[in-house]
């Protein structure tokens, strides 16, 4: 935070910067107005998924290389969105593409399993300190079969799960996201709430959650949940930062979770699906010491291939192997993701890469940091691994509690839409968190600071 009181922002200048901004970023991208119009004809809202619209229209990629990416009217960025974390390894890297060109000529599906699958499953072992493992084709599928196994290990069906935490976009974990702050509720009670249409009401009701940082409410919501005869069979949670922005855990929050659950009985699955590979070699197992029950993987893992993976202790994975849990899928394993993971994890994340990246991280917060004391901005920035973001609030973030009474929407989207104009890819309609990359370079997180000293001296001029 800044040592000194921050500044209340015009909001009036804002909206004028905005207005500016966006008109700007439609003169810049016409051949995206353009492919929007035909891909509307063919494509749901012209788009392969939701989070990828944009008013007026989505901007369309053509090709990337290392740290940046074009769009098809040509424009050149470096990229901080990277595929929402998967491409950490920086777009087209060479070992990747070796090893994708050489498995190419071997078959590119057998739904068999193969050597490069053997590999992946020792390296992910060696590294969050699980034994057992299975593949699936994306973080969705991934969260989706873990709370199956769980289901089953335990006996039980109700889920519960972080306010506000995605899982991904199957039903049962489609609860209490994306919430007004007035329709939050009780905060021990807080509201069960489907993320939007066709889930059914049933699936909402054996969901519930609570708020990260605040092991002594999962604990109180488990134990009365258990004399109603609904314990839940697991907790699923991001356990090295909760993705609103980037939310740490507090000091000592994830050890007491780790005793609640294992006190209850309650199967500790961890969701690594955008932190694992990224934050750490081992994510948050590695990072903060945790020792979960189960752990999901996706994004980070192919180096921009589909894939996913589950990990688990011999004990919970046991109704796997002996054909309790149908863990399925004709393309778990499938020979192109699994070479890519083996290059990636092998030659592309390696020690010294995590330490270029520690380095990058330190830069770009710092550098932000910088920017919101010289200009007093009602602001943070903070990071972990190839993780960060500048938070835009006065109070420090802990829950969803906290992020909705301090989301500042306006300016968040005028921070993208000055990125995007300047030659910084992010995360379109999102909080400024970037993911780097381990092709980014000094000069380039510098760069990034640069626009956002820009935006921050228009503000406050």
């Amino acid at each position: 935070m800044s040592a000194a009181a921050p500044i209340q922002l015009d909001r009036d200048r804002i909206r004028e910067l905005t207005t500016r901004e966006e008109a700007l970023l439609n003169e810049r991208t016409p051949r995206s107005g353009e492919m929007f119009a035909r891909a509307d004809r063919v494509l749901a809202a012209g788009v392969a998924s939701s989070y990828q619209l944009r008013e007026p229209w989505p901007i369309y990629l053509s090709h990337g290389a290392g740290p940046r990416v074009w769009d098809v009217d040509g424009n050149e960025m470096l990229d901080f969105h990277n595929g929402f974390g998967s491409m950490v390894q920086g777009h087209a890297h060479p070992a990747i593409g070796r090893a994708v060109r050489d498995r190419y000529e071997f078959g590119t599906h057998f739904a068999a399993p193969t050597e490069d699958a053997v590999v992946v499953g020792e390296e992910l072992a060696r590294r969050f300190g699980l034994p057992l493992w299975r593949y699936t084709n994306s973080g969705s599928e991934a969260t989706m079969d873990a709370i199956r196994i769980a289901r089953a290990y335990t006996g039980r069906d109700v889920v519960m799960k972080i306010f506000g935490s995605y899982h991904g976009h199957h039903d049962t974990v489609m609860v209490s996201i994306g919430v007004a702050y007035d329709r939050i509720g009780d905060h021990d009670h807080p509201a069960q709430l489907a993320y939007g249409g066709g889930i059914p009401q049933a699936t909402v009701d054996m969901t519930v959650p609570v708020h990260f940082n605040d092991a002594d409410s999962m604990d109180r919501r488990i134990v009365e949940l258990d004399r109603e005869g609904r314990k839940p069979a697991c907790v699923i949670m991001e356990a090295a930062m909760m993705n609103l922005g980037v939310v740490l855990p507090e000091p000592g929050y994830l050890e007491a979770v780790r005793d609640v659950t294992r006190r209850h009985g309650v199967v500790l699955i961890v969701d690594e699906v955008k932190t694992g590979l990224a934050i750490a070699a081992g994510g948050a197992t590695e990072r903060f010491g945790i020792e979960p029950d189960m752990v999901t993987l996706a994004k980070t893992l192919g180096g921009g291939l589909p894939s996913g993976a589950i990990g688990g202790t011999a004990e919970i994975m046991r109704v796997v192997r002996d054909g309790t849990v149908y863990q399925v899928g004709t393309y778990n394993g499938n020979p192109l993701s699994m070479a890519a993971a083996r290059a990636s994890l092998l030659d592309v994340l390696t020690p010294r890469s995590y330490e270029h990246l520690a380095e990058l991280n330190d830069r770009i917060v710092g550098g932000c940091q910088h920017v919101v004391d010289e200009h007093r901005l009602p602001a943070y920035a903070l990071g972990i691994g190839a993780k960060g973001c500048v938070t835009f609030a006065s109070e420090k973030v802990i829950d969803y509690e906290t992020f909705k009474a301090n989301q500042d929407v306006e300016l968040s989207e005028l921070a993208w839409l000055y990125n995007m104009n300047r030659g910084i890819f992010m995360t379109p309609g999102r909080e400024e968190e970037w993911t780097l990359s381990v092709t980014h370079t000094l000069g380039e997180v510098d760069r990034y600071v640069e626009v956002f000293a820009e935006m921050a001296s228009d503000l406050t001029r």
